[in-house]
């Protein structure tokens, strides 16, 4: 035995049906298998897009268009004035010094790229000096009520 006389094992192979070869072919004389008619049975104009829906108003056609979001529109890091009370206790920012938003993102409060804006939900004990890019009223209220100060970057 040598690879000259090697051959796949019996039943191993078949034959290839030829589609679309006439009637007397016995595969698909008249359809080649597509089914009948339409847009899918022709050759190469089927190709559709996933969204398309044959014809009908499509779905984001159909949807009511609303709202507007404004490319110039300001994001912001909340960070509560518990919070800040939370990392005075834990020992994470120093009472002392100044509150930046870089202190904030080496205590894991925000990120470097984010702007800060300290909100007033919770309450606040600690004297801080708070610098950040907004307050809101309530967040400035009770900084100012513990005895610390807000400045605006």
């Amino acid at each position: 035995m040598d690879l000259s006389n090697l051959k796949p094992a019996e039943g191993a192979t078949h034959k290839r049906r030829r589609l679309g070869r006439g009637v007397g072919s016995g595969t698909g004389g008249h359809s080649s298998t597509k089914g009948d008619k339409g847009q899918k049975s022709r050759s190469g104009s089927h190709k559709m897009p996933a969204w398309f829906e044959g014809g009908q108003m499509p779905l984001q056609r159909r949807l009511p268009k609303f709202g507007f979001t404004s490319p110039f529109r300001t994001e912001y890091r909340p960070v509560n004035v518990s919070w800040l009370q939370r990392l005075v206790e834990e020992g994470r920012i120093d009472p002392d010094a100044p509150v930046t938003p870089e202190v904030l993102v080496e205590a894991g409060a925000s990120r470097k790229s984010d702007q800060v804006k300290i909100l007033g939900d919770g309450e606040i004990s600690t004297a801080l000096d708070v610098h950040a890019h907004a307050f809101s009223a309530s967040a400035q209220k009770k900084i100012e009520a513990a005895g610390g100060s807000a400045t605006t970057l």
